[in-house]
């Protein structure tokens, strides 16, 4: 299904506040998708959700869940099971509704409880860190988004990854851990090398090293990527 295929709006609830929800949510919206809600708990969480997606109420996940056709469970990986199994004990899920996951290491082999329920299982995870703010939604354009669903319905996964920007790459689900293991490695080494470096250059009174590393390291990621088989400027 191609984004030009699509009829209408879908009803979009946000479950999770973090530094992911938020920012699919504004993408989404800004596809011309409405938004119905946003579940946050935290204070720092019930701040970013405002200051991301303005206006956007926020509800509990059982509201959420009754009201939108399209339920995006932006949580932590080491809560996804717990909540999928916990609200189709409480038999929140509704027949016909897509539920989307953006945690790396699943497919939608966990959504096995919601499934009963007639619920249609996505699984998208951009392949981007995230700062959790309003500068993300511009950094979706052009990112890779790994996606996993049953066949009838990977289109649908793929036109909303289009929608926010992205590019789809599906990973079938067999090899989901592979990939999160990647996406693992590269985000803590990356991180972890710069914190080196610049630790070595205040060191030495170099000041504001984060913009003495800033082209080196971008000139020496893009080189390596051209060597994996990436593009220049990626």
């Amino acid at each position: 299904m191609r984004p030009s295929e699509r009829t209408g709006r879908l009803g979009v609830g946000i479950v999770g506040a973090g530094r992911v929800g938020p920012v699919l949510g504004a993408a989404l919206a800004g596809a011309g998708h409405m938004l119905v809600g946003i579940a946050a708990i935290s204070r720092e969480s019930v701040e970013r959700a405002e200051t991301i997606l303005p206006g956007v109420p926020v509800l509990t996940v059982p509201e959420l869940v009754e009201r939108s056709e399209l339920v995006v469970l932006a949580v932590p990986s080491d809560q996804l099971e717990q909540l999928v199994a916990g609200l189709a004990e409480t038999g929140t899920w509704q027949m016909g509704q897509l539920v989307l996951h953006t945690a790396p290491q699943f497919g939608t082999e966990v959504f096995a409880p919601a499934r009963a329920a007639g619920v249609i299982p996505l699984a998208v995870h951009p392949a981007m860190a995230f700062t959790g703010t309003s500068i993300d939604v511009a950094r979706l354009a052009g990112t890779h988004f790994a996606v996993t669903a049953p066949g009838p319905v990977l289109p649908i996964a793929q036109a909303l990854v289009v929608e926010m920007g992205g590019e789809p790459v599906v990973v079938a689900e067999g090899d989901r851990a592979a990939y999160a293991e990647a996406v693992e490695t590269a985000t803590t080494f990356s991180t972890a090398i710069v914190d080196q470096a610049a630790g070595l250059l205040e060191g030495i009174g170099v000041e504001a090293p984060g913009r003495m590393l800033a082209p080196l390291m971008r000139s020496a990621v893009e080189n390596a990527l051209l060597r994996a088989g990436g593009g220049a400027g990626v």
